[in-house]
């Protein structure tokens, strides 16, 4: 990708030129090393984008993929690298954190420790997080405190955007006694918006979505239904971090793509029902991207600042 970008995908301010995404020099970057996504759905999208903008520069020969309940890993041999994805969807443990069988209703998570994820971690030379989707159904997150298993025991409720800064800060913590600067990098990708009600955008269509959209939002200034506050959050804690985080601003750039998602051609967990065939748009994936598509550019932000940091630092 070649534009005149900032570096949290604005148009405005002042401008420089993306470099454009070069696999191969990507993979002589990797080169005897491990990278490593950890998050949700969203995050596995863009992880996924990364294989398919790489494997090309590879012999069929000289590359692999295997997934192994919560990890998936893709090898490079002949460059000795993996890039990996680990699912783990509110980054801390919760009862949704098995990678087929979840469900984003009924959400519990473990207040701490954060080990069961987090030694999948260890040894990463560059780390990818995401978080964001898993904690917006709702406004209140239920806490499991401790140690015991008991899910019936030690429970308590915090709003979603406070129990997400707990869950950030222990990151953090995490990197910050884990992460070697001199041998390590670490980044946090923002929100990736959804287009569930076309009315957002001044559509009135009764039921109206991303559903037969076929060109970008016009308006610069448009935002949808991102969570202002839990970007809020985000930005705040990675602030406090003593080791360097790079964050990956997604957010602007991705609300104006109401006609980027799967909407009816994602693979669905079942059959559409004769009901839904009859309205497309009522199972219609307002939520994912297609691929070859907005996450391309995701993974072309991250080239950008993995690769060339001092134009990134520079703004």
């Amino acid at each position: 990708m070649c534009g005149a970008k900032t570096a949290d995908g604005d148009s405005s301010g002042g401008a420089v030129m993306v470099p454009s995404f070069n696999a191969t020099m990507m993979l002589e970057m990797l080169r005897g090393k491990r990278m490593l996504f950890v998050g949700d759905s969203l995050n596995r999208g863009q992880y996924v984008s990364l294989l398919c903008l790489l494997h090309r520069a590879i012999p069929d020969g000289a590359k692999s993929f295997e997934t192994v309940d919560s990890l998936s890993i893709f090898r490079a041999k002949n460059y000795d690298a993996t890039i990996e994805f680990y699912w783990a969807p509110m980054l801390a443990e919760s009862n949704s954190d098995d990678a087929v069988v979840h469900r984003v209703d009924d959400r519990v998570i473990r207040g701490a420790p954060m080990d069961k994820h987090s030694r999948f971690w260890q040894g990463a030379h560059i780390l990818v997080f995401n978080s964001y989707l898993w904690w917006t159904a709702g406004d209140k997150i239920k806490i499991l405190r401790g140690a015991d298993n008991d899910l019936s025991k030690d429970i308590v409720e915090m709003k979603a955007a406070e129990a997400y800064r707990l869950v950030l800060y222990q990151v953090v913590r995490w990197l910050e006694l884990n992460a070697d600067p001199k041998n390590s990098r670490a980044f946090f990708v923002t929100a990736s918006p959804t287009h569930t009600d076309s009315s957002a955008w001044g559509d009135e269509t009764e039921g109206g979505n991303c559903y037969d959209q076929t060109t970008p939002i016009g308006d610069a200034s448009y935002w949808g239904s991102t969570s202002r506050e839990m970007l809020r959050v985000t930005e705040e804690v990675l602030a406090t971090s003593r080791v360097p985080v790079g964050v990956v601003n997604i957010t602007q750039l991705s609300e104006y793509r109401r006609d980027g998602h799967t909407q009816t051609y994602k693979k669905q967990w079942a059959e559409p029902t004769p009901e839904q065939r009859a309205d497309p748009r009522s199972y219609a994936d307002c939520t994912h991207w297609c691929l070859p598509g907005v996450a391309d550019t995701w993974n072309e932000l991250l080239y950008w600042k993995l690769f060339f940091p001092s134009n990134d630092q520079a703004l």
